[in-house]
């Protein structure tokens, strides 16, 4: 039987965290518990539940900084955000309709524990970069702050690049504090209609080599549309090659349309703008033509130029029932297989390039395996393998932080 444990303050959660580590006693953590289904699968006699620790604690919206507690809702956070016209850069994916959940659940320490980033991050870097500051309980039942609440306060490690994206093996966060900016005043997305794999990415490279500042670049082949709740999307009957420009009103229409120019010979155009630009990105941040889906979702991330290529590799190799589409460029690869054994992991990453056979070369991209049912996350590596000399690094990170190896014991990589 797994109890059940909610801490209501720092103090507890410390507590609780030392009486773990003089146990040897593995704790599993949550918050909104919307993550729960990814990463490896682990067993453990208690579950730190985070939740209660939410609220902000403070919030500057002239210094653009917001600092607030790890169980802190994601449904509290962006409408405060909004009356302030400020945002998330990042623009944190939501996984739980992907992993059959109800979409808003998910707390900013998950989204801080787990690195989530969506279609802006190509411009605006991933979740890590916006974390100016944290604390944390670490495996040793010890308080650690890190940075703090103005964007220079980097001395000697940088922590809270460490921290985040470790999926809560290094430490269970207590308070973050992230850098906002300003949401943008429009969004317009100009969308090229009927371009294959591989000569979509290239118009999305050739507009982000533009000088018109491309907030984000999507793919969608045909078959990946038409489950679009944009009507102009799902109603296109043919492939979309997406390009979204943001910021003031002028501004944005101008480089819309020297967007349309530079495209208005290669592909019929069309336009979404505000509410339907939203709904459509929002749409490609949180994988939703997956959602509802069967089969298993890889996130595989490649240099832009080659994701066709190595899409065409995995389809081929595990028999052509596989679906796709491409985000930041086709430098990221969304793609659902057929559920099985798992055997496939191996194909997935033998077809990054330079990968070799098993997935631990020094191969050009990472595969990470986000949804599949347990059996297959405890029989397969779900991130990409580590060299041995990563590996080893990995292990004495989690060594300093947590000795006795209690917190979330092998999410990501057997006995770390």
């Amino acid at each position: 039987m797994t109890d059940t444990f909610t801490p209501k303050d720092e103090a507890e959660t410390r507590d609780a965290v030392a009486q773990a580590a003089e146990a040897s006693a593995p704790v599993e953590i949550v918050a909104g518990g919307t993550k729960r289904a990814m990463g490896r699968p682990i067993q453990t006699g208690l579950v730190l539940d985070m939740s209660a620790l939410s609220g902000v604690t403070s919030y500057e919206p002239d210094e653009l900084i917001l600092r607030l507690r790890p169980g802190t809702p994601m449904a509290e956070i962006e409408p405060l955000l909004a009356e302030h016209n400020q945002a998330f850069a990042f623009e944190p994916m939501d996984p739980a309709p992907l992993l059959g959940g109800a979409a808003g659940g998910q707390t900013i320490g998950g989204v801080v524990a787990c690195n989530l980033s969506g279609p802006r991050r190509i411009k605006t870097g991933a979740a890590r970069d916006h974390v100016l500051g944290f604390t944390a309980v670490t495996g040793r039942g010890e308080v650690v702050k890190s940075g703090g609440q103005v964007v220079k306060n980097v001395t000697g490690y940088d922590l809270s690049k460490l921290m985040t994206g470790s999926w809560g093996t290094l430490g269970v966060l207590t308070d973050v504090t992230l850098k906002v900016l300003p949401a943008p005043e429009k969004t317009w997305t100009i969308l090229l209609l009927g371009l294959d794999d591989a000569t979509g990415v290239a118009a999305l490279t050739d507009a982000m080599q533009s000088p018109h500042e491309v907030a984000s670049v999507a793919h969608l082949p045909a078959g990946i549309a038409a489950r679009s709740g944009v009507a102009y999307v799902r109603d296109a009957g043919a492939s979309v090659t997406a390009i979204r420009l943001e910021g003031p009103g002028p501004s944005t229409e101008h480089r819309a349309g020297e967007i349309r120019k530079l495209f208005q010979d290669r592909a019929p155009l069309e336009e979404l703008h505000s509410k339907n630009s939203g709904a459509f990105w929002q749409e490609v941040r949180d994988v939703m033509p997956f959602a509802g889906q069967d089969g298993v979702v890889w996130k595989i991330s490649v240099p832009p130029t080659t994701g066709p290529e190595v899409a065409s590799r995995i389809a081929a190799a595990t028999g052509g029932d596989a679906e796709w589409f491409y985000d930041w460029s086709g430098g990221l690869i969304w793609m659902r297989l057929p559920e099985n054994d798992g055997a496939w992991a191996e194909h997935v990453r033998d077809a990054i390039p330079g990968g070799i056979e098993g997935g631990a070369g020094e191969a050009d991209g990472h595969a990470t395996l986000v949804r599949a049912p347990a059996t297959v996350r405890n029989a397969v590596p779900v991130f990409q393998p580590q060299q041995a000399g990563v590996a080893a690094l990995s292990r004495r990170i989690k060594e300093s932080f947590d000795p006795k190896g209690v917190l979330n014991p092998g999410r990501m990589y057997a006995g770390v």
